[in-house]
């Protein structure tokens, strides 16, 4: 006698096999209940009941967040569970604005969707009147409360996945909704741009922000070269939207695409992600002889950095110096390009194709800059080249492949990779165990765990890894590392789940086996490469030979390698010490620790009586504030604009005083995100 647990659904025995919920049963018995907030990854939240199904004996219940017994008797397509599923959209629509023509969702929403796939062509109750502000703060991403239906699924990929809780729900009843702490724009708390609240989305509320228009208008000026750069991750999902997934020749149709959307040259990430490997390869060897600074951290996800500028200032350190491939070719293109094609560097402009929508913040960071000029210009997401190409109307099925450009063109196998969680850590692997000797392939760095560490034998001993996706799961290491619970030599950390594949700037997925399909297009690319490590690329070779020296040289120091700031993101907006009102001049101290311990709160007295004894105190306001995100260049004073680095009182107020007497203007100061 069997015993197999079984319930009947719309009169079909299925079998119970450890299923969370009704809906996982459901699915697996071949029917697709529709669902609005569910996500197999995220916590159960039952807030949008269109997976509502008749169980016999208790009426209509939520699917997601039932447990499945023995026994029970399920209907999932009654005429009552149907009507409660359209009354239950027709709810959703209007709570909100969904203005679908100009939506930058439309086609991908899944209240759209939903809403053609139950039939529901009219609403029936009056939507909300109030015109709520856009948040358009952050260089990567806009935030749209007015379309936000409250779904909740930003708030648990924020709080679960990434483990930082920059959004939550805030007010009572009908005042509901989500927003930042304070209700600050996403730049001033503590979001490192991830976008994963953007990919779970279901609306419009949180979409990639677009450059697209910008990049446009660059090709469209004759005195600019417009050159670009594709990421890795982006050649396996751009032929999703196309029906292209499949297709061998797709990177070559997408270079072709490019050169007729106006690009004048077409590179690839992956060249620099070769150089990243010789530079994080010899980078980690030489902390590893010394015995300091380990374990080496990578630092190709903009994410992660600003995660550790944020949280993890004490490990600092242990961020490896070398830039994002993205960063390094920027840099690269902008040094050697402008006498190669006869341009200025000014002229030149650099756009990279990215999976990510943090790299859109990487980009308009001020060291990735030369006398205010860029490395990278402009970031475009993947969604945005879909776009572009949909928008000219290109064929890109039908394009005839085309080759990138040289010298950034070639590049190998272990450059492919990098758009994988754990692609990195495998990349390193490859060359430092082809310098010390010994095996480089580690099945377990190609888990699909959010954690996972594995032992590599080297002739001069093991070397400890550790390969972790999500925010949440880095937290969790970089906390069992400082209590001395995981000893670790190389740690490789990816925001999005899946690392790059999984960036927000790719194409909505469609299904649960998107990343998967993704991840193994990927891993074959690289196996299909007759170049498998960078030492076999000729042009790295040669950018080395011409150029840069040796890996770690000062001069791939100066182009390739980077430096690090403790940043403290959630500002308050000061205590004011002086009145207030206005006209006066504002100064702002800051009395964060580190200033603190570099003596602003004695400078900050000092200044309040100077000012008091000026007799200034009705034309000045004094306001203390606990970060400005330059801590290591403390303590930092702001007077109208004017910041002075390494303040004393005498500067502070020799500043004050000349703008007092109109001989220096007020600057007038712009929202800048780093």
């Amino acid at each position: 006698m069997s015993d197999t647990k079984t319930l009947t659904i719309d009169g079909f025995k299925v079998a119970i096999q450890g299923e969370r919920n009704l809906l996982e049963v459901i699915r697996k018995a071949h029917i697709e209940l529709p669902t609005f907030c569910y996500h197999s990854e995220l916590s159960i939240y039952g807030a949008c009941r269109l997976c509502v199904v008749e169980v016999e004996g208790r009426g209509a219940v939520a699917a997601c967040s039932t447990p499945p017994e023995a026994g029970m008797r399920v209907r999932t397509q009654t005429g009552p569970v149907r009507e409660l599923r359209r009354v239950n959209l027709e709810l959703l629509l209007a709570s909100g604005r969904h203005d679908c023509p100009t939506c930058g969702k439309s086609g991908s929403c899944k209240l759209q969707s939903l809403a053609q796939r139950l039939g529901v062509d009219r609403v029936r109750f009056k939507a909300p009147v109030e015109d709520k502000p856009l948040d358009l703060s952050s260089h990567g991403l806009v935030r749209d409360p007015n379309k936000c239906v409250l779904c909740g699924d930003c708030v648990r990929v924020c709080q679960e996945i990434q483990g930082l809780g920059v959004l939550d729900f805030t007010g009572r009843g009908s005042n509901v909704t989500v927003a930042p702490a304070f209700h600050k724009g996403m730049a001033d708390v503590e979001c490192v741009q991830c976008g994963q609240c953007a990919a779970v989305c279901p609306t419009g509320a949180i979409t990639v922000r677009q450059d697209v228009e910008a990049v446009r208008a660059a090709i469209a000026d004759p005195a600019k070269t417009v050159v670009v750069q594709v990421a890795p991750a982006v050649r396996v999902a751009l032929g999703e939207p196309f029906g292209l997934e499949a297709d061998p020749h797709l990177m070559g149709r997408t270079v072709a695409a490019l050169r007729r959307l106006g690009f004048a040259k077409v590179f690839d990430t992956a060249f620099a992600a070769d150089l990243t490997i010789m530079e994080e390869g010899r980078e980690f060897l030489e902390r590893r002889a010394k015995g300091e600074k380990l374990p080496l951290f990578t630092s190709c996800c903009p994410a992660w950095v600003q995660f550790m500028e944020q949280e993890g200032a004490a490990e600092l350190a242990n961020l490896s110096t070398c830039r994002s491939p993205q960063q390094m070719f920027g840099s690269l293109a902008k040094d050697l390009l402008p006498d190669e094609l006869g341009v200025a560097r000014e002229d030149l402009v650099v756009v990279a194709i990215m999976p990510c929508t943090a790299k859109k913040s990487e980009a308009r960071r001020p060291e990735f800059a030369q006398d205010g000029n860029p490395d990278v210009d402009y970031v475009l997401t993947t969604q945005e080249l879909v776009r572009m190409i949909q928008e000219s109307g290109l064929a890109l099925g039908e394009m005839e492949p085309e080759g990138m450009d040289m010298p950034f063109g070639l590049k190998t196998g272990a450059g492919i990779i990098f758009g994988n969680s754990g692609g990195v850590t495998e990349a390193v692997l490859r060359n430092v165990a082809g310098l010390l000797g010994g095996e480089a392939v580690i099945e377990e760095v190609r888990s699909a765990r959010g954690r996972r560490t594995a032992t590599l034998e080297l002739p001069d001993g093991p070397l400890r890894i550790a390969v972790v996706h999500g925010l949440a799961n880095a937290r969790a290491l970089l906390e069992d590392v400082r209590a001395g619970r995981e000893q670790v030599d190389f740690v490789e950390v990816m925001a999005c789940p899946g690392g790059c594949a999984g960036g927000a700037g790719q194409p909505t997925k469609t299904s649960g086996k998107t990343g998967e399909r993704r991840a193994q297009e990927l891993r074959r690319l690289d196996a299909a490469m007759d170049l498998r490590i960078p030492h076999q690329n000729g042009q790295v070779s040669k950018v080395y030979a011409d150029r840069l020296g040796e890996p770690n040289s000062p001069e791939a120091h100066h182009l390739l390698h980077t430096h690090y700031a403790v940043r403290k993101r959630i500002q308050g907006e000061g205590i004011a010490l002086t009145g207030e009102g206005h006209g006066r001049i504002p100064v702002t101290v800051c009395v964060g620790t580190t200033c603190h311990l570099r003596g602003s709160q004695k400078l900050l007295q000092e200044l309040l009586g100077r000012v008091e004894a000026a007799e200034a105190e009705e034309r000045v306001e004094i306001r203390a504030t606990f970060c400005m995100e330059a801590c290591d260049r403390g303590p930092t004073v702001k007077v109208a604009g004017h910041v002075l680095h390494r303040a004393t009182a005498d500067q502070a107020m020799d500043l004050l005083m000349r703008v007092l007497a109109g001989d220096l203007a007020p600057v007038e100061e712009t929202h800048a995100c780093h």
